[in-house]
């Protein structure tokens, strides 16, 4: 942000004022990197297969027992022993290299789209 400022202020200002608020800016500017880059190096990075387990995903391609499943937007190959159906929701157990290891979530979507028959 102070880099942008920086050269829109070397445009702007007047002669003598142009180069100090460019440097003013630019030093505001290390100052801001040095800051994000002390917040940023003490969080642990949160990627790979391994924070995917305990999530749920929507299966697009049958899982009888290998199919595939969709997790935001990003689709992996599933293996579900227990079987699951185009549009259910199972969830994440476990992997096996870059298959997901997969079981059948609590209500599939199919059933919660059909209106549950009460008995009199």
């Amino acid at each position: 942000m102070f880099f942008v400022l920086a050269f829109v202020l070397l445009l702007v200002l007047p002669s003598p004022w142009r180069l100090i608020g460019f440097a003013v800016c630019l030093a505001l500017a290390g100052g801001e990197v040095a800051f994000w880059s002390r917040k940023v190096r003490k969080n642990p990075a949160s990627v790979g297969a391994q924070t995917l387990l305990g999530t749920t995903a929507k299966v697009i391609s049958a899982c009888r027992p290998d199919g595939q499943v969709q997790i935001s937007g990003e689709i992996w190959e599933a293996r579900c022993p227990a079987g699951a159906d185009r549009g259910d929701t199972v969830t994440v157990v476990g992997r096996d290299r870059l298959t997901l290891l997969v079981e059948p979530g609590a209500v599939p979507s199919s059933a919660a789209d059909t209106p549950s028959q009460a008995s009199a």
